[in-house]
């Protein structure tokens, strides 16, 4: 089901705005506003507490950290059949608002918790554990239920356009949070968090809303209810599809990407900055950083460039500029070469990564957007972070430098590109033949 035309809209202000800005039709434009507001809501919550993650991290210490990440994979995992459970039984007028109230509480809870036992080693990991589930996850339900709101030919158009309004809530939390940490304690920054998810179930109810109008102007078959069928069909569906397998691949060396540069920004953040608070605030600088050259990017380049070369560039120009920053890192190191290369990777991720992987699940069944997509996400991307620690560490104990974990870097993100461009081709090709089959049955 997608947004389609119902009687034609008065030209408004916004609507020209839209339409020049992203191409976003008249009747298109509540539907788009509205997940704006939403992605707004849930990432700008995330990212107001992600610093206070990275700065839990850097208490915990590498070698906590990477144990740490076994029981967040093991998480991850455990999240797929409670998930297939719940999108198989409970409508998703209630589910995906119960969601975003869930976080809300726990942010809550966690604030209270902090508060009342700072320092506290247990409760900072069983945090830290939470968040780091929860993240992939809250992202991979949003996609989702937009997968199901609009048509691939929509989502190759718009689907920048809505990732920018995400990515404002994610420049906006971390700037929150760099002026409001001294005052407030890091416990505090959590209610920050817990008031943008609170208007997250809002906005998200009005796109529940909207979702069934379009629905009932087609007379479609009422859509509010569960999916039924295996909760851990996400499984079967992945391995009986070449397709998805290759997906999954692709993530997992995106994640290894990450997790080589994460654990070096560990070790660099805590011997550069000593001080606990000015670490929360370096992550948050950092984090605003990637984030306005995101949501720039996200206005302004990301549909064009679907758009005109396709999803397949989308997907692979970071990883070749990853090679390039894994590199450097080897020839020179450093914090401000680390800096540099975690902006550029975590800015390509979101501004071009990110909606291109999007578009390749737009021709998939319900289930498969909905089951299939969250394996992907969440415990394969959350496996591929396990796997990845524990090897990096293996390795440091065994002598590598950090030069040596930059080249492993390198080779990694030029597999990544090259997965990506398999995946881009093949998401083209499709799209090709689709479009033929409609001329062809026109004519």
């Amino acid at each position: 089901m997608t947004v389609s035309a119902p009687a034609p809209r008065a030209d408004t202000p916004l609507t020209r705005l839209l339409a020049r800005v992203a191409r976003v039709e008249p009747h298109e434009a509540p539907a788009v506003v509205t997940a704006v507001i939403l992605f707004f809501c849930v990432l700008g919550g995330y990212f107001a507490v992600r610093p206070l993650r990275e700065t839990i991290a850097t208490i915990l210490g590498g070698d906590r950290v990477a144990h740490v990440w076994i029981v967040t994979s093991i998480g991850a995992v455990a999240i797929v059949p409670l998930y297939g459970w719940l999108v198989g039984r409970v409508r998703r007028a209630v589910l995906m608002p119960s969601i975003y109230g869930f976080v809300a509480v726990s942010l809550a809870a966690f604030g209270l918790l902090l508060r009342a036992r700072p320092g506290d080693i247990a409760v900072s990991s069983v945090f830290y554990v939470w968040i780091s589930v929860l993240n992939l996850m809250l992202v991979s339900v949003f996609w989702s239920f937009l997968l199901e709101l609009f048509d691939s030919g929509q989502a190759k158009r718009l689907f920048g356009f809505i990732a920018a309004g995400g990515t404002a809530g994610a420049l906006v939390g971390p700037v929150l949070t760099d002026l409001t940490v001294q005052h407030i304690g890091s416990s505090g920054v959590l209610f920050i968090g817990a008031t943008l998810f609170a208007c997250a179930i809002v906005a998200q109810r009005v796109l529940v809303r909207i979702w069934k109008q379009g629905r009932a102007r087609h007379a479609a078959p009422p859509p509010d209810r569960g999916l039924g069928g295996n909760p851990f069909a996400g499984f079967s569906i992945v391995f009986r599809s070449p397709y998805l397998l290759m997906l999954a691949l692709f993530v997992v060396l995106l994640s290894t990407a990450n997790t080589l540069l994460y654990f070096e920004q560990l070790n660099i953040v805590r011997e550069t900055f000593p001080d606990i608070a000015q670490r929360t605030q370096v992550f948050a600088r950092i984090d605003y950083a990637v984030q306005t050259l995101t949501v720039l990017s996200q206005l302004f380049l990301t549909g064009r460039i679907a758009a005109t070369f396709g999803v397949r560039a989308l997907l692979v120009v970071v990883p070749f500029v990853m090679v390039a920053g894994f590199l450097a890192l080897a020839a020179v190191g450093g914090f401000a070469i680390l800096a540099g290369a975690m902006i550029i990777r975590r800015w390509g991720e979101y501004a071009f990564i990110r909606p291109g992987r999007e578009m390749l699940f737009s021709r998939l069944d319900t289930e498969a957007k909905y089951k299939a997509k969250n394996l992907i996400d969440v415990p394969v991307y959350r496996g591929a972070d396990l796997l990845v620690a524990q090897l990096q560490n293996a390795l440091r104990a065994g002598g590598l430098t950090s030069a040596g974990v930059a080249l492993l870097g390198a080779g990694a993100a030029l597999a990544w590109a090259g997965v990506g461009w398999w995946l881009g081709s093949r998401a083209e090709a499709t799209r090709a033949n689709d479009e033929r089959r409609v001329a062809g049955g026109q004519a």
